[in-house]
């Protein structure tokens, strides 16, 4: 197994009221060796306390209402929580909203990045230990989360992506994820800051954004309004659930090495249009009155620059830190309709989708 245990400690999660981030919150506060917990978000559209109700009582846990983009902020949580541990989630990441408005994905993904490296590189390698550990177990450790879209897209019958694979971002979300990856890549060679990255491949789940696509198929056929599929559906994403996403950062936080990078995806690719159709047919078993589901799919233009094909080789992640994805995509699937239908019948999601910025 690679790299030494690390004892997390005192962690900081950036943009742990989002959809991953509040998954990896409630993962990490069932580590023993997690002492406290600092939840930095700014709370935008997309982040929501509520979804933390479920360990607001658990005392190691702290949030923080506040911008990662403030320096002096940043500085007093690192100092004054006594961190060692940062795993950065805090970002924009609605590929749309990137089309629509680029600016906010420059200034969070990568101002806010800049500004957490800065206030970590002056925290750890100033006059402080981080340079003199073990070049494979510092005593602090920056995971940074990343996506596979930086790798832009591929062709039907390529080779997935690798860690190794050139950077060709179609988005400028995917564009301001590669620049953030790019500056924590120069932190590490430049400054020794023990950094590690990350590339998930697309992730379903309970408390997703209602504007992604799977939550907006399920909204979509729980309230018998048309289902939008990009061009004619044929793109082809690698699905992951984002709690074997959390494993997997909780395994790379633990044993990962540093200066590395890791592939999390769930080798698991379908076409839009099939998830949608897979999806329909769920519906069509939990909400026979409204069958058949398919009937609500409407093709609509397709966006500017859409990605044609993605999908990962998680090779690595598997062999140095025996991480596998446990979750079966038809019964995640099952389990994330069975959320959702819960937090409309309750009011959760009508909340959400009124809390929904204009594009």
């Amino acid at each position: 197994m690679e790299g030494i245990e690390h004892r997390a400690g005192s962690v900081l999660v950036t943009g742990g009221a989002g959809f991953i981030g509040s998954h990896l919150v409630r993962r990490l506060l069932a580590e023993e060796g997690v002492d406290h917990l600092v939840n930095l978000d700014r709370l935008t559209y997309a982040g929501d306390l509520a979804r933390l109700d479920d360990v607001a009582e658990d005392p190691r846990l702290e949030n923080v209402i506040g911008d990662i983009c403030d320096r002096d902020l940043v500085d007093r949580i690192l100092s004054t929580r006594g961190i060692r541990t940062v795993v950065h989630l805090a970002a924009e990441s609605h590929v749309d909203r990137s089309i629509a408005g680029p600016a906010e994905f420059i200034r969070t993904n990568l101002t806010g990045t800049f500004t957490l490296l800065e206030a970590c590189r002056e925290a750890w390698c100033r006059g402080g230990d981080a340079d003199v550990g073990d070049a494979d177990d510092p005593p602090a450790r920056f995971v940074h989360v990343s996506t596979d879209e930086v790798f832009g897209d591929l062709a039907v019958g390529d080779p997935p992506f690798t860690e190794v694979s050139p950077y060709a971002p179609s988005s400028p979300y995917a564009a301001s994820k590669a620049g953030a990856d790019h500056l924590v890549r120069s932190y590490r060679r430049t400054y020794g800051l023990p950094a590690i990255i990350t590339h998930a491949s697309n992730n379903y789940g309970s408390h997703q954004h209602p504007e992604k696509f799977i939550p907006t198929v399920i909204r979509s056929c729980l309230e018998q309004t048309p289902i939008p599929v990009y061009g004619d559906g044929s793109n082809i994403r690698d699905w992951l659930h984002v709690e074997d996403h959390c494993e997997a950062l909780v395994q790379v936080m633990a044993r990962g090495r540093i200066g590395a990078s890791y592939l999390v995806g769930g080798e698991n690719e379908w076409t839009n249009l099939d998830v949608v159709r897979l999806l329909c047919r769920i519906m069509d078993t939990r909400v026979p009155a409204g069958a058949p589901h398919d009937r609500l799919i409407r093709f609509v233009t397709d966006r500017p620059g859409h990605d044609l094909r993605y999908a990962t080789d998680s090779s690595r992640i598997r062999k140095a830190l025996g991480w596998v994805p446990t979750r079966d995509f038809e019964s995640g699937l099952r389990a994330t309709v069975e959320w959702y239908a819960h937090a409309s019948a309750d009011g959760t999601l009508r909340a959400e989708i009124r809390r929904l910025p204009h594009m």
